[in-house]
């Protein structure tokens, strides 16, 4: 009994946290097909790997690891096309149509290229930023320095804003 109340627990602490799947899926795959299958091979990594989870570390930041490290080998292994995904989980349809309105549509759909565009570490980074985590969040998520985050970061933000100054040129 204890293990199988592990077990649903486990499965409930990743349905909760299904959104981080989701995204990296929108963010890696341009297909739904392959999203699907992405995150299937997530989901599955998850189980396999939930007996390296430390109940003391944070859910959320464990699922990011695996579940980015699963997405770029994915990504990897098919060099699939990635075309431009909304940056949140479902598509809202905005009922304001002015021109300010498609505006912002097209800049979301120009930065979500940008990103697309960007290397596997750059673009992982960037879907963390957008998540609102921390230096130190992303640091552990991905296994590298917060300094290292840091520049990373302050370059690619760079890079963007340079391919949105190019095209108002």
């Amino acid at each position: 009994m204890g293990t199988q109340q592990a077990g649903e627990n486990f499965l409930k602490l990743i349905q909760d946290n299904k959104g981080i799947i989701v995204r990296i899926c929108n963010s890696y795959c341009a297909k739904k097909n392959d999203r699907e299958d992405l995150a299937q091979e997530i989901t599955i990594q998850l189980w396999k790997a939930g007996d390296h989870y430390d109940p003391n570390q944070k859910f959320s930041t464990w699922m990011y690891r695996v579940a980015l490290n699963v997405a770029i080998s994915f990504y990897r292994k098919t060099k699939t096309a990635i075309s431009p995904m909304p940056l949140d989980e479902g598509c809202h349809e905005l009922e304001d149509k002015s021109e300010a309105a498609d505006e912002t549509d097209g800049n979301i759909n120009l930065l979500q290229r940008f990103i697309n565009e960007l290397g596997e570490l750059d673009r992982a980074l960037m879907i963390l930023f957008l998540e609102e985590k921390t230096y130190a969040e992303m640091a552990e998520i991905l296994g590298i320095s917060e300094t290292n985050v840091a520049t990373k970061i302050s370059r690619t933000k760079k890079k963007i804003k340079q391919k949105f100054s190019e095209l108002n040129k």
